[in-house]
């Protein structure tokens, strides 16, 4: 079996699991695995940023409050979801773009600091601008979106509805990344000197990574507003840029399933261990820290190691059984 269709049957089995695994689950189950799903869509645009181009971003939360806000305002207004998801998606998109120019000049820690620094601003709009967005009491009543008639009003078919939208998410995610452009990033993220030198336009290169990043993540944003039907500025602090950017390095940062296995950890890891009472989250950063110290490189780094184990030992039992037959 070869490298890809051990992907494509990976793919197919984890996509029937979250089929068939919410039937039957409790509202706040439901809720959770819808939360992982939205969450994991921001982990990818951040993931493009950070994983693929190198380009430090402490702002993802932001996005998410901006694509959160846009289509709250425009549901609030009447207008269907979709409307409001285009609008924050290509919102997002034209701010990331902007963001994206302060990384043309400054790197590393420094561009830390200048996405800091955005995310900062955009929570104090959105908690002193009263006349728009509700200041610290938020908005609230944002109406589920229904489609030819199907409801999503209802927790279950909700989470159909994100998951039809991670799944979209995902396959776009996973053609960029393997399109020219992602080879692009790579190179980007690697040396970018080196890849200016082979012709790559290293500025618009980095613009997209913003941009596409960010629109990930407006994207995001536009689901958490009908998900929980009330959105107010510390949704959106610094704190859940962190958490985004957690996700992305204990998940593996630059590959594919990285984000979705790190957004695993960060929403369902501190469920599953709540039966330890007030230790949860002591035992969850404990954890965290263990596999940082182990595995920089995030639980996709600890399963190529295991098979940088196990093939040499294949090979050698290949290299044997050929030794036996002459």
């Amino acid at each position: 079996m070869t490298r890809k269709h051990v992907h494509i049957a990976f793919a197919v089995i984890a996509l029937a699991l979250l089929i068939f695994v919410p039937l039957g689950q409790k509202n706040y189950i439901l809720y959770v695995l819808t939360s992982w799903l939205m969450f994991s869509i921001a982990a990818m645009g951040l993931n493009l940023t950070l994983g693929y181009a190198g380009q430090i971003s402490l702002a993802q939360a932001s996005f998410m409050g901006i694509g959160a806000y846009v289509t709250a305002l425009i549901t609030l207004a009447g207008y269907h979801w979709v409307f409001g998801w285009l609008a924050a998606m290509g919102l997002t998109f034209v701010i990331g773009l902007l963001l994206g120019y302060p990384a043309l000049r400054v790197q590393h820690h420094f561009l830390a600091f200048v996405t800091l620094a955005f995310n900062t601003i955009v929570f104090l709009v959105l908690r002193n601008e009263d006349w728009l967005t509700g200041g610290n009491h938020g908005l609230v009543g944002m109406p589920r979106p229904d489609f030819f008639g199907i409801s999503t009003g209802r927790n279950l078919q909700f989470y159909y509805f994100v998951l039809v939208l991670f799944v979209i998410s995902a396959g776009v995610f996973f053609w960029i990344v393997n399109s020219p452009w992602g080879r692009a990033f790579k190179a980007l993220r690697e040396n970018p000197v080196r890849a200016e030198s082979l012709g790559v336009d290293t500025r618009r290169i980095t613009l997209l990574a913003f941009a596409i990043g960010s629109a990930f993540g407006g994207g995001a944003g536009a689901i958490m507003s009908p998900l929980v039907q009330f959105i107010e500025p510390g949704s959106f602090a610094l704190i859940h840029s962190l958490k985004i950017l957690l996700m992305v390095v204990v998940g593996g940062a630059g590959f594919f399933y990285g984000p979705m296995l790190g957004a695993a950890v960060v929403i369902l890891l501190p469920e599953v261990l709540r039966f330890t009472d007030g230790y949860y989250l002591m035992i969850y950063a404990a954890l965290v820290i263990v596999l940082m110290v182990y595995s920089p490189s995030g639980l996709i780094g600890i399963g190529q190691k295991l098979m940088q184990q196990i093939r040499p030992r294949q090979e050698v039992r290949k290299d044997m059984a050929k030794g036996a037959q002459l």
